[in-house]
């Protein structure tokens, strides 16, 4: 075990980097649109008890495992098996830590579209910005290939330096302008024609919103957005344990982290549903809603170019907060793993991401009729159903049981690991439910996905 780990220099270091890693597209662009086409405040209302009765323990179980095991999710793994079970926990635990690189495969070239409509609204193109640009644009390979290069570059300068000092701080200033932003423009877009009505569609639980839909699929995809949401199963937390200290209880930290998340997800909301409701755009309009139909929204709004501009800024830094916090996972995996200096191992994986990225972005162009998952699918599809549908769940699955079983960790280190230092504790009481019930939900969430994806 490496006992001369990096650690934070802050409290607030690890809380805003935890944050980091869960806040992103997920929050921003999924949420408001599953919530758009689920009908509304009801699903609001069902995705926060969920992510109180299942994403929340999940991440203190990876939490508990990063920080107990200090490492990423393999060595944590190997580290902390009790030798009661001949069965070597940590090697599946590598298939799963692969999702980290598979993500990032596809969610730098997502963070470089976002990059490239920054680029075209704060440069004055708002109105080149047509509901066809999009499909323009990915068909564009050199262009891809620059903005996904540029994001890569940034993410892998920041990463070369140190925790405390490059990573920590650039966190920091990140997560304070992502807040400062989404300020800004929750404030205008409630300022906007008929902007209650979005707001009353997406925070007032209407049944009537509700009834329409089928009431099993809007409580899956409520379970399974609270489960997303926060990227547990692949160790992308986990790592941010291993780099926390123990004088701070985790449940109290991972309710700050929480909120972030969920505040970040619901100001996204109050931002995109009055805008859809000033300018009548339908907010079930589903994928192309950030794309496609927004940008149309901000060219028809007065003063759209500079709102818009601010738009694509706040979902880049958020993307990019993520970017950055995964692929510290993957290089610490190689200092860890391989004993290779952190900017080696930052460049290693620089250099291997931007050639992996390369299939998304030809599954647009060249390599478009490559579709794995039925026609109309692309390679990315199918990079987000390897990680999405099967790693996070598959991986949480595997977690809640090595945690809570006595062959693996044992509920009582994990309770121990968790409880460890001042502030609140988890409950003891809810050692049945961590053990017998929440295993079974999260096969569930991942048995009715698949059914769904191949009905």
């Amino acid at each position: 075990m490496n006992k001369e780990r990096e650690q934070f220099g802050s409290r607030l270091g690890f809380i805003l980097m935890t944050a980091g890693c869960a806040i992103g597209l997920g929050n921003i662009w999924r949420f408001p649109v599953v919530t758009g086409a689920c009908g509304g405040g009801f699903f609001v209302l069902l995705y926060a008890v969920f992510l109180i009765f299942l994403g929340f323990p999940v991440m203190m179980m990876e939490l508990s495992l990063g920080r107990g095991g200090r490492s990423t999710y393999p060595g944590a793994f190997r580290n902390l098996s009790t030798g009661k079970s001949r069965f070597k926990w940590h090697t599946p635990a590598y298939i799963l830590f692969a999702g980290n690189f598979i993500l990032l495969m596809y969610y730098t070239v997502i963070s470089g579209w976002l990059l490239a409509y920054a680029a075209a609204l704060c440069s004055g193109k708002a109105a080149a910005l047509t509901p066809d640009y999009f499909d323009r644009f990915i068909a564009d390979t050199p262009g891809q290939i620059l903005y996904t290069f540029l994001m890569i570059l940034a993410t892998v300068v920041i990463c070369l330096g140190s925790l405390k000092g490059t990573i920590e701080k650039s966190i920091k200033v990140m997560m304070a302008g992502l807040f400062l932003l989404l300020g800004i423009l929750v404030i205008k877009a409630l300022t906007l024609p008929k902007a209650m009505e979005g707001v009353k569609f997406f925070l007032y639980p209407s049944f009537e919103n509700f009834a329409g839909k089928n009431f099993l699929e809007t409580v899956h995809a409520a379970m399974a957005q609270a489960f997303f949401t926060l990227s547990l199963g692949i160790g992308s937390i986990a790592i941010c344990g291993s780099y926390f200290g123990k004088e701070r209880s985790l449940p109290g930290e991972g309710l700050w982290i929480v909120l972030f998340d969920t505040l970040v997800a619901v100001c996204a909301g109050l931002i995109i549903f009055p805008c859809c409701f000033a300018f009548d755009v339908s907010p079930a309009a589903g994928p192309p809603l950030i794309f496609i139909t927004l940008p149309k929204v901000f060219c028809n709004m007065t003063g759209g170019a500079f709102w818009g501009s601010l738009f694509f800024v706040f979902l880049t830094v958020a993307a990019f907060s993520t970017l950055v916090a995964v692929f510290e996972n993957l290089v610490a995996f190689g200092m860890d793993e391989f004993h290779l200096s952190r900017k080696k191992s930052a460049g290693i994986c620089g250099v291997l991401l931007t050639v992996f990225s390369l299939p998304c972005i030809l599954g647009f162009s060249i390599w478009k009729n490559v579709q794995l998952l039925g026609k109309g699918s692309s390679i990315l599809d199918f990079e987000d159903f390897i990680v999405s549908d099967n790693l996070l769940p598959l991986g949480a699955l595997y977690l809640a049981l090595f945690c809570m079983n006595r062959y693996g960790w044992g509920s009582e280190n994990f309770y121990a690991e968790l409880n460890a230092g001042t502030g609140l504790k988890f409950p003891r009481c809810m050692r049945f439910y961590l053990k017998w019930i929440l295993p079974v939900v999260i096969f569930a969430i991942w048995a009715v996905g698949l059914y769904k994806k191949f009905l």
